[in-house]
């Protein structure tokens, strides 16, 4: 009975057990349910919201684009409102201009009605005044003109006669002006040149890189040569050149064999600069000696002080309107020897007195004044005679002359100045001549403009074709070759070229 029993109460909490086991799995997962149900909702309450986002962000992001693309179409509708003003304003300008062209025209064809009445009215008015002229002399009108033939044929035989004449002279004379014109012509080209030659000296360089190396680290090979030689370097585009510029000849040519030097060495460098430098120094400085100790030779001057004999010698490398000052020296030692001599005076001095006299241009860049002055300080300081320094301080009448020496030695410097070949003309001289032979032309009526061309071997005249009609422009071309030969003196010949146009102009449209 009581196993009986237990049997029952076990198998009772066995079953309530398996209840109560049963109910807690039912519980959980019940729980689980609803925590997932719970995260499902929130996983969908965050991806609504996402997309809301992005919904909305793409919206912002469309409304910009709309925004944008409204704008710029505005923009291009208010280009093109600006077009269409402009345009409507060029309409309006056109329609102005064509009103105004046909206004002028009209006024134009007016004009040449009444011109053309004002033309029939002076023929007949000339046609009766012939008859009258007639009349009056007894004369036909065969008469009148086989008169006037007669008369214009005697005329242009005494013209061409003349003519005639000057083409034999010319003939005569023709080898000796092409050989004078070759010469001018040789001058004139050395002589151009002498404004650039005066300050600068170029200097071939083997290549581009070169330059590179001439100018240094940082520049400091071009500072270092500026330096040591006192000149400018110019280093620029142009290629396989430097140019040297200093005005002291000088210290140009010292620069210039030195750069020469350094090129050839090929080292370039600060220390080498001034070692090349201070080399060809000295041998300038020989140099200047040596042509000073010759020019006294050859102009027969002995006893000269050292340091005039190197001032005389820097000459060398000076020039006066293209000729070098130390062949002019010697040229007005002998010149003022010979004049000497003629009138029975010391020509010894009067040769010292003509090479010394423009020694002053070897240092008025050193000393203050003009080269006359310098020069004759520098005479006084090294011991020379008074007639000597009052010859350079005097040979320009800068002060009174109380020796006849000095003005010796001013007659033989204008000798020697010009001199056929010594000097080129002076530009104010030859832009005076052009400006007189500008000045005859415009000085007749009805000249607009003249233009000296061909370096005043010609003269073209414009002249108004309203006042100047083909045969007085014809007249007036003679009559200006007139007053060229009668007011100028020129060498060879003038062209007289007188122009006269008429322009018309018109649209086809």
């Amino acid at each position: 009975m009581i196993p009986l029993i237990t049997l029952v109460v076990g198998g009772a909490l066995g079953y309530f057990a398996e209840r109560a086991i049963r109910g807690r799995a039912f519980k959980t997962r019940d729980d689980l349910l609803q925590e997932a149900q719970r995260d499902a909702d929130n996983i969908k309450k965050t991806a609504e919201l996402t997309a809301k986002e992005e919904l909305l962000k793409r919206r912002e992001d469309a409304e910009r684009d709309l925004l944008a693309t409204r704008e710029e179409l505005r923009q291009h509708e208010r280009h093109l409102d600006k077009r269409e003003s402009s345009l409507e304003e060029l309409q309006e300008g056109i329609i102005k201009r064509e009103r105004m062209l046909e206004t002028t025209q009209q006024k134009l064809t007016d004009r040449s009605k009444a011109v053309e009445a004002r033309e029939r009215e002076l023929d007949r008015m000339l046609k009766q005044e012939q008859e009258q002229l007639f009349q009056i002399s007894g004369l036909d009108k065969q008469a009148a003109t086989g008169m006037l033939l007669d008369r214009l044929e005697n005329q242009l035989s005494t013209e061409t006669g003349a003519l005639i004449i000057k083409h034999e002279q010319d003939l005569k004379m023709r080898s000796e002006q092409m050989a004078r014109e070759i010469i001018g012509m040789a001058i004139q080209r050395y002589a151009s040149a002498h404004t650039s030659e005066a300050t600068i000296s170029s200097i071939d360089i083997p290549s581009d890189e070169m330059k590179g190396r001439i100018i240094g680290r940082e520049g400091r090979n071009i500072r270092a040569f500026e330096k040591a030689t006192g000149v400018d370097v110019i280093v620029d585009d142009t290629p396989g050149v430097v140019v040297v510029s200093a005005f002291d000849s000088v210290r140009r040519e010292v620069a210039r064999q030195s750069l020469n030097k350094l090129i050839q060495d090929g080292r370039i460098h600060p220390t080498r600069i001034d070692e090349v430098v201070a080399e060809t120094q000295k041998e300038m400085d020989s140099f200047i000696r040596k042509q000073g100790i010759e020019a006294a030779q050859e102009a027969g001057v002995p006893n000269l002080h050292e340091k005039l004999l190197d001032l005389m010698g820097r000459l060398y490398f000076r020039t006066s309107y293209s000729q070098n000052v130390l062949r002019h020296s010697i040229e007005v030692a002998h010149l003022t020897a010979l004049m000497a001599e003629q009138l029975g005076l010391d020509a010894r001095l009067a040769r010292r007195c003509g090479f010394l006299h423009d020694i002053g241009k070897a240092a008025d860049h050193e000393m203050e004044g003009g080269h006359p002055a310098v020069g004759a300080e520098l005479l006084k300081r090294y011991g020379e005679k008074v007639e000597v320094v009052h010859a350079a301080g005097g040979h320009h009448d800068d002060i009174r002359v109380d020796y006849i020496y000095t003005v010796l030695v001013a007659a033989a410097d204008a000798c020697s100045a010009s001199r056929p070949g010594a000097r080129r003309e002076t530009l104010e001289k030859y832009i005076r001549r052009l400006e007189e032979l500008e000045a005859i032309a415009c000085g007749f009526p009805g000249v607009e403009q003249a233009y000296a061309v061909q370096a005043g071997r010609e003269i073209r005249v414009a002249v108004d074709p309203t006042e100047i009609t083909d045969r007085e422009a014809a007249k007036m071309c003679r009559d200006i070759a007139t007053a060229i030969e009668q007011s100028l003196t020129y060498p060879g010949e003038v062209k007289v070229t007188v122009l006269r146009e008429t322009r018309v102009v018109e649209y086809a449209r």
